[in-house]
């Protein structure tokens, strides 16, 4: 097995993590457990390591406490590899990773709920189309957990947003400046008055934003919202799919998009980034009812913005897109 190199600052909580997550395969063999590859071959597969690579940072991780190793086949016995509660405290720290990467990396330090159709951001996420989410559970606003993805119909419609709040002065300093932030009481309202065209068609909608869950509940009880919410405030869901992220008032934040997902958890379609809510709102609709006829939707962010453009032009010179005059934000 290779050396390793001990951090003698014992009272720096910084070097003593590092220590053990200072290895860069580490962090990404996390967070490809946080996706829902467990298994020795998948992991070997999808990180492209050395299996002696890979089997000693894998015991390493183990002996950390990171991951746990449980056995799934007895003959001949294979063990998978699973985040233990002080592996998913890592969470947090693989989002913030990446919305650097995204920000400083790959973008051009810019604060922004959203991206530009031709960014890397933009062509990972689009890259979910055609993966599976993995089987996880968020809370919901009334205390309980449950699966973003629906089980009793044949699609799910999971829209993310920022954050949408039932008091104004809630909203976090500087809100309305940061660019694609605005509108989720409006995305929220829109799904809520097209709920039977969705019911209809087969899609189970499901909001999903990084707020707490007693947040979620006042917001939905005051715009009578009749699908859930459920929160992703230990970022499980965001680190499983590499969702994008900003962060402001101290609190990571997901962007703005929607995912149309099957019963067998396929993403069928992904509507990133978001230019127009209203248009996002119908594009997920036509890819619910394309993917229940067999075909493949277009629903794309492209099509949304121009969607988002044609409205524009429509409501006048200066008009914002995102919101008709009287939305909240």
């Amino acid at each position: 097995m290779a050396q390793r190199t001990h951090l003698g600052d014992a009272d720096c909580a910084i070097a003593q993590a590092l220590d053990v997550v200072g290895d860069w395969w580490t962090l990404l063999i996390v967070r490809d457990a946080a996706r829902g590859l467990h298994r020795f071959d998948e992991l070997q597969r999808e990180l492209g390591m050395s299996r002696k690579v890979l089997a000693e940072r894998l015991k390493l991780l183990v002996e950390a406490g990171v991951l746990s190793r449980e056995p799934y086949q007895e003959r001949p016995v294979r063990h998978e590899y699973r985040l233990t509660p002080r592996g998913r405290g890592l969470l947090p720290v693989l989002v913030a990773l990446q919305d650097w990467g995204d920000t400083w990396v790959l973008g051009e330090g810019e604060m922004t709920a959203t991206t530009d159709e031709a960014s890397r951001e933009a062509e990972r996420v689009h890259a979910l189309r055609g993966t599976r989410v993995p089987q996880l559970l968020l809370p919901d606003r009334f205390g309980g957990l449950s699966d973003p993805v629906a089980a009793d119909t044949p699609f799910t419609v999971l829209y993310c947003f920022p954050g949408a709040y039932a008091r104004a002065d809630s909203y976090p300093p500087g809100w309305a400046g940061i660019p694609g932030a605005k509108g989720c009481t409006f995305e929220s309202c829109t799904y809520r008055d097209q709920l039977a065209e969705f019911t209809a068609a087969g899609a189970t909608v499901h909001g999903v934003s990084a707020q707490r869950p007693d947040e979620q509940r006042e917001f939905a009880e005051q715009e009578r919202l009749r699908f859930p919410l459920l929160s992703d405030a230990d970022l499980a869901l965001t680190a499983a799919l590499r969702l994008p992220t900003f962060r402001t008032a101290g609190t990571s934040r997901i962007k703005r998009l929607t995912l149309v997902i099957d019963r067998d958890r396929t993403v069928r379609e992904v509507i990133y980034p978001i230019q127009d809510i209203e248009a996002s709102v119908q594009s997920a609709l036509a890819a619910v009812r394309t993917a229940a006829t067999g075909g493949t939707a277009q629903a794309t962010g492209g099509i949304a913005g121009a969607a988002g453009g044609i409205a524009g032009a429509a409501a006048g010179p200066g008009a914002d897109p995102l919101r008709p005059p009287a939305a909240q934000s």
